[in-house]
Formats: structure tokens, C-alpha cells, sequence
């Protein structure tokens, strides 16, 4: 028992940070604590984070194989943590200014997190489940914390409708594997999955498939996404492009490779198709977008397509791809929704991309940061987010699905259309009567500079996210 709480003890202590901030809360002036809160859970996030990094080894198995901590749930734990702890920073002027920053906010945000560890370690579907609802009741409520806002309200409403239909989908398809495997550990549904899929286990991976698409948001389990984007506080809707994309996506390729990695024959085309899909759904649906929030949640959706190409490949590259282009998405995704957080007018967040007319003029410096991580999220060379995916289509490539690395090419040249035009509006606009005039946040600047020197001088080495991208799907493709 010693042993099992060692394992798991990084997720005890945050838990045990979020009592702690909820009753620290209850016992002083309540919101007057939210800022330094938000800063305390951000730092407790790099820290844990760090220990997780620089200190695990192995793999470690903790309560009879409901919980796995390996080289595969410690890169996507590592991405995770940086991402919330970012996205925190992000938020603390935007929702001071606004008077919507609560004490609430950073302890949802760090149970969402321990929901999401639990997540992508989770070695048993009862496991698996525990996470999954721990980090979606946190994101319903996080959704609808600006309560004076209609859209806000409709957003978190929206989205826990959705989320619901989405858990009984997943509990439908882990009763029925349970009900055929007689397990519902992976190790055990592993093996029975080797001896050939019977019709009712593969029903159950289908209606669990179906559940996972709907938490990485893709098509056709992508409805709730535009919506809950733009309804939800900007810095909100940040935190659901980052780290819940991550966790949801580690743990597809979890239950994929872990509980039904003999049988990949047998799913691997429904990935492909849910992959092709996103792809060409989300590169269609944004270019009429003029709301940067619901562009966002289009990129979004296509983004999860290109991810889901590497997991359709079934392969130890396949896995790496997909670890090696969240990592990238989400360091994009941070400096995007930095920029977006600095588009104010008179001190009202503007979200419409044609007030970024002739921005470039007024704001060069931005512009430029701004250029580049949208080159980045094109796939344009030499920018991060090319190799990014160009580890995806070679993923595709050499596991035969040469037609899914064409549709790959084909949407991403017919995406890149939506984030030249963004270009085009800071470069080459009209010139507006009065343009944007506010954002001067220094943490939002450096958030948005930082990202985009990663897209530039990350093509050096990734910074090392390649070899643990690596040694991760290793780990879990054995």
C-alpha cells in the first residue's frame, strides 16, 4: 500500500493543494486570495511537474495495474501541467480586469489536472472513468464561470449536455468490454483482444471510441466545440485547447495500445476515418469564421485529425508523431490565445478578426509573433509545426494509409487559407478609423514572444521533445 501511494503521490499533493486552496478560501476574504492562489497553483504546477520530468524512472504499477506511471504518462503529464500552469498565468490580468477572477478558478483548474493525470495513467476502465469525470465535471463549470454572460452560461450548459451523452457512450462501450473481456484492467482485455475480437467486444470499442472523440473534439462528436470556444471566458477556452486536448488524447492511445493493441487491425480504420474527417470538416468550417474564437475551435478540431493520423498508424512512430505534435500544438496554442487575450478595445476584449486590420502598422513586434505561429499552425516551413506534420504523414506513410497522408496534405494546404487571411488583415488591410488600443500586459507579451521563438529555434533540436516523445511510445507500443 506504501509502495502505491508512492507512485501515485504528484497527483496526492495537488488534490491535497486543492483542499488546501478551498479552505484557505473559506477561512479569509475568499476572492481577495484568488490572485495569489493562481500564482501558488501555477508554480505548484512547474514544480510538480519538474519532479515528475527530472525524477521518474521506469514503469511502476500501482494498485493491482489500475494506475501506470511510465515513460508514456509522464511526457503527456509533464505537457499537461506546463500547459495549465501557463494558461494560468495568462489569465490573471484578463480576469482581474474583468472582476471574474474567484478563488474557485485555479482550484477547478488543478482538480481538472489531477482528473487529467489520473486519466493517462489509468491501467483499468474504472480507473480510466474516475479521471475522465474528475476533469470533465471541473471543465462544466469552469465553462459557465462568467455567470452575468448569456453565452457563457449557454456555453457550460452546452457543454455538459454534450459531455453527458459523451460518459454514457463510454460506460455503455466499458460495460459491454467488461461483459465479453470478464476484466476490466487492460492487461487482462489485452489478451483476450489477441485470441480475435468477438463482435461484442468490438461493438464496446466502438462506442468507447466514440466517447474518447467526443473529449478531443472530433468529427462528427465535434458540435459542442465552436460553441463552448466562444461562450467561455477567452483564457477558459485557452485552458480547453491545451491540456484537456493532451490528456484526452494520451489516453485514447492508452486504451488503443494498452487493452486492445493485438486487435489494430480492428480499429485502425474507424482513426482514419475519424482523422479524415476533422481534418477536412475543420479546415472547411473556419474559412467563413470571423470570430478568432471560433476560428480557433475549427483549428481545433483539425488539429485533433492531424494528431489522430498517428494514432490511426498503430505504430511505436505513430505514437511518437502524435506526442511530438501535441507538444507543438499546444506550445502554438498558448501564444495564440496570449495574442487573442491582448486584442482589446477601450478595454473590451474584441474578438472579431477585422479589427486586426493594418495591426502590423500599430504593432509590429506582435504582428510578426503573431505571423509566425500562424505559419506554424499552417504547417509552413521551416516552422515547428511543418515537422510537426511531417511526423504525422511519414507516421501514415510507412504504416501503408497512403491515402490518409494525401487527404492530410490536401487539408492542410486548404487550412492554411484561414491563417493567411489573418496575415493578410495585419499586413495588408484597410485601414481602420480606429484600430485596437489596449493589451499592454507584459506576461501575455512574453507568453506570445516565447512561443513563437520556439517555433523558429525549436527546429533546432525540439528542445529534447523528440527523444522523450520517443522513449514514451516505446513504452507503451511493446
Amino acid at each position: 500500500m506504501a509502495a502505491d501511494l508512492t507512485i501515485i503521490l504528484p497527483e496526492i499533493l495537488l488534490a491535497v493543494f486543492a483542499m488546501l486552496g478551498l479552505l484557505g478560501a473559506v477561512y479569509t476574504s475568499k476572492d481577495g486570495l484568488a490572485s495569489a492562489l493562481l500564482w501558488a497553483t501555477a508554480a505548484v504546477f512547474l514544480a510538480v511537474a519538474a519532479w515528475i520530468g527530472f525524477t521518474g524512472e521506469g514503469t511502476n504499477i500501482a494498485f493491482g495495474g489500475m494506475f501506470v506511471d511510465d515513460a508514456f504518462s509522464r511526457f503527456a503529464k509533464v505537457v499537461i501541467l506546463m500547459s495549465a500552469a501557463a494558461v494560468l498565468l495568462m489569465s490573471e490580468g484578463y480576469m482581474s480586469a474583468r472582476g471574474i477572477l474567484r478563488f474557485e478558478y485555479p482550484v477547478l483548474v488543478v482538480l481538472a489536472a489531477v482528473g487529467m493525470m489520473m486519466m493517462v495513467s489509468a491501467g483499468d476502465l474504472m480507473a480510466l472513468y474516475m479521471g475522465l469525470e474528475l476533469q470533465s465535471l471541473a471543465l462544466y463549470v469552469v465553462a459557465s464561470l462568467r455567470r452575468d454572460s448569456v453565452k457563457s452560461t449557454e456555453a457550460g450548459l452546452k457543454y455538459f449536455v454534450l459531455g453527458a451523452l459523451s460518459s454514457g457512450l463510454l460506460l455503455y462501450g466499458a460495460s459491454l468490454v467488461y461483459g465479453y473481456a470478464g476484466t476490466t484492467l487492460f492487461s487482462g482485455i489485452v489478451q483476450v483482444a489477441e485470441g480475435g475480437i468477438s463482435l461484442g467486444l468490438l461493438f464496446g470499442l466502438v462506442f468507447l471510441m466514440a466517447g474518447f472523440a467526443f473529449k478531443v473534439s472530433a468529427v462528427p462528436f465535434h458540435m459542442w466545440t465552436p460553441d463552448v470556444y466562444e461562450g467561455s471566458p477567452t483564457p477558459i477556452t485557452a485552458f480547453f485547447a491545451t491540456a484537456p486536448k493532451v490528456a484526452a488524447m494520451a489516453l485514447f492511445a492508452r486504451v488503443m495500445h494498452d487493452a486492445f493493441g493485438g486487435a489494430v487491425a480492428d480499429w485502425q480504420q474507424i482513426m482514419a476515418l475519424l482523422s479524415v474527417l476533422s481534418m477536412f470538416l475543420g479546415a472547411f468550417a473556419a474559412i467563413g469564421q470571423t470570430n478568432i474564437k471560433r476560428l480557433m475551435a475549427f483549428s481545433s478540431i483539425a488539429h485533433m485529425g492531424y494528431a489522430l493520423m498517428g494514432l490511426a498508424a498503430g505504430t511505436v512512430l505513430g505514437v511518437q508523431a502524435m506526442l511530438v505534435y501535441m507538444a507543438i500544438y499546444v506550445t502554438m496554442n498558448v501564444g495564440t490565445f496570449a495574442f487573442i487575450l491582448m486584442m482589446e478595445k477601450d478595454g473590451q476584449p474584441v474578438t472579431d478578426i477585422g479589427s486586426l486590420n493594418m495591426y502590423a502598422k500599430r504593432e509590429p513586434g506582435r504582428a510578426l509573433a503573431m505571423l509566425v505561429l500562424l505559419f506554424s499552425l499552417a504547417g509552413v516551413p521551416p516552422m515547428l509545426g511543418f515537422f510537426g506534420k511531417l511526423y504525422v504523414l511519414r507516421a501514415a506513410y510507412e504504416a501503408d494509409l497512403v491515402w490518409l497522408a494525401v487527404a492530410g496534405v490536401i487539408a492542410s494546404v486548404i487550412g492554411a487559407y484561414y491563417y493567411l487571411r489573418i496575415v493578410f488583415f495585419m499586413y495588408f488591410g484597410d485601414e481602420p478609423e480606429e484600430g485596437l488600443n489596449g493589451g499592454k500586459s507584459v506576461i501575455l507579451g512574453a507568453m506570445l514572444m516565447g512561443s513563437a521563438a520556439i517555433m523558429v529555434f525549436g527546429i533546432v533540436n525540439m528542445f529534447g521533445v523528440e527523444g522523450a516523445a520517443a522513449m514514451a511510445a516505446q513504452t507503451l507500443v511493446n
